[in-house]
């Protein structure tokens, strides 16, 4: 199976375990503590190329627990999109479920509610013409619910022989390697 995209397509990404390390059994709750992971924001400069559209969209329940403010974590994210853009990289937008399990909201991954959002803002959006990117099998069962490419970033523990799972790359840094090789051949 290959990727056969043009720039009508779009990208989701999950944030933490694929752009920036997972901090394990904890939050990201600061800036200082946003890390990238292996090259995200080198990759994502160069996926602007291939994608007419790039979200991020992230589980926060950091906020419903008490742990982050809402506003805090809006301006975490702004800093973020102004970083890779500096970087010559573009988000379009983030967004986010502050809800924890329990809240059986529908905005949380596996639920929609965040592609859903993204379409509303993105009306260009067809998610047939879409890849999700993440690093757990929540992320994937939220690109199928809507019909996406899915591509796991390998963590431990993470079966990437799923039936959920299309792709599977050690970073988003190989994700990019593989659609510039693709892209490459066919050129």
């Amino acid at each position: 199976m290959t990727l056969k995209i043009d720039k009508s397509w779009t990208l989701f990404l999950d944030r933490d375990g694929v752009i920036n390390h997972r901090i394990e059994d904890d939050f990201v709750l600061e800036w200082v503590e946003f890390k990238y992971h292996k090259k995200a924001d080198e990759a994502i400069a160069k996926l602007k190329n291939f994608f007419n559209c790039i979200v991020v969209v992230t589980n926060q329940r950091c906020v419903d627990e008490g742990e982050l403010l809402e506003s805090d974590l809006i301006q975490m994210h702004d800093t973020f999109v102004d970083d890779i853009k500096s970087k010559g990289g573009r988000i379009d937008k983030v967004f986010y479920c502050p809800h924890t399990k329990e809240a059986k909201c529908k905005c949380r991954k596996p639920e929609v509610g965040m592609a859903l959002q993204a379409k509303k803002l993105f009306p260009h959006i067809d998610f047939s013409k879409s890849i999700m990117v993440g690093d757990s099998l929540s992320d994937m069962d939220f690109g199928k619910k809507m019909g996406m490419i899915t591509v796991l970033i390998k963590s431990k523990n993470i079966p990437y022989d799923s039936f959920l799972v299309d792709f599977a790359f050690e970073s988003l840094w190989d994700f990019e390697y593989h659609l510039n090789l693709e892209h490459s051949k066919k050129s």
